[in-house]
């Protein structure tokens, strides 16, 4: 499947932290060809594991996008909502929305509210109900709802929701295509509930038990317009290897061989320093004893917006970066 196909299929799939089993069934029908063994565990996470006699490796992308969930039926008809993840008030004024049953809305704001001070409590879903009855029998309390925008393309770049992180699956997914080597004992594990405090990479990384892991995931890439400089990354440089965010500092093993591999392969490449943030690395290098760990990183404007960019060339990069370290010797 065409790379940018791949991404526009996997981020179009309803999956907020805690509803992520519709993605992983699509993943799994993707990954079945190329896998030993494919299981779930009791969270969610789909380990898709591929028999090799070598080190244990463990690459872990989260399936989970941050989303919307109802908490409130007004008399009038309009859904009061909490967040799941770091939604952000002034990112999703007047966003389309769709929730898992199909019911379309959009996000308002309340007529009185400081749209400069804007607060979850300002917003509320209009779903087309005139009453709390007719809201009731499209939404109930507890239901989930995401981003109802589509991913499109313009020359090498990807504007969509939910790149964070449908794009690393994508990547884990391509990776696996592209094994031949079989000596390291591999497991591909996408992952649950890690934007709301990495969940499901905690659980998994306890029941793969890895010698080494790499958390494959977007980090912001600060160089639009006024851009704070959070980050260190930059679209259209290559895959990005990870020195640090606020979840993990990577061991200086896996952040020297990750490099050496890019330059041995001649895959772009660029070093991710981060500032705010973090990846299921995070939890999987504090697993058991300790886990050595690192990150393989996919530069990404706009992250937790419905329009999140990636490059082509980036994803491409780190597909390549991923399939060398899997065959590598440990």
């Amino acid at each position: 499947m065409e790379t940018f196909d791949l991404i526009a299929r996997l981020t179009a799939i309803h999956g907020p932290s805690g509803r992520e089993g519709a993605v992983a069934a699509a993943i799994a029908g993707l990954a079945r060809p190329f896998a030993d063994d494919i299981t779930t565990d009791t969270l969610g996470n789909l380990i898709v594991h591929r028999k090799g006699s070598g080190p244990k490796v463990m690459f872990a992308a989260h399936m989970d996008s941050i989303g919307l969930v109802a908490t409130y039926l007004e008399e009038n008809g309009a859904v009061r909502f909490g967040k799941l993840g770091g939604v952000q008030p002034q990112n999703i004024r007047n966003v389309p929305v769709r929730f898992e049953n199909g019911v379309l809305g959009a996000v308002k704001v309340n007529g009185k509210a400081d749209e400069d001070k804007l607060t979850m409590d300002d917003l509320y879903l209009d779903i087309g109900a005139a009453s709390r009855e007719e809201a009731a029998a499209l939404v109930k309390l507890g239901d989930t709802a995401v981003y109802a925008t589509a991913a499109g393309r313009t020359g090498n770049r990807v504007i969509s929701p939910y790149l964070d992180n449908r794009v690393s699956c994508a990547v884990l997914l391509m990776a696996l295509e592209r094994l031949e080597s079989r000596e390291n004992d591999l497991y591909f594990v996408f992952t649950v509930q890690e934007e709301v405090g990495l969940r499901g990479a905690k659980t998994a990384a306890y029941v793969v038990d890895p010698e080494f892991a790499v958390a494959v995931d977007v980090t912001g890439a600060y160089d639009y317009p006024g851009a704070s400089r959070a980050g260190s990354a930059a679209l259209g440089k290559g895959a990005a290897v990870k020195v640090m965010d606020t979840s993990v500092i990577c061991h200086p093993q896996m952040v020297e061989k990750l490099s050496a591999l890019a330059v041995e392969s001649e895959i772009p490449y660029q070093i991710d320093v981060l500032t705010r943030g973090g990846t299921d690395a995070g939890a999987i290098h504090q697993s058991r004893l300790g886990v050595i760990t690192g990150g393989i990183s996919i530069p990404c404007r706009y992250t937790h917006t419905p329009t999140e960019t990636v490059d082509l060339s980036d994803v491409e990069a780190c597909a390549r970066l991923a399939a060398a370290f899997a065959q590598c010797k440990l």
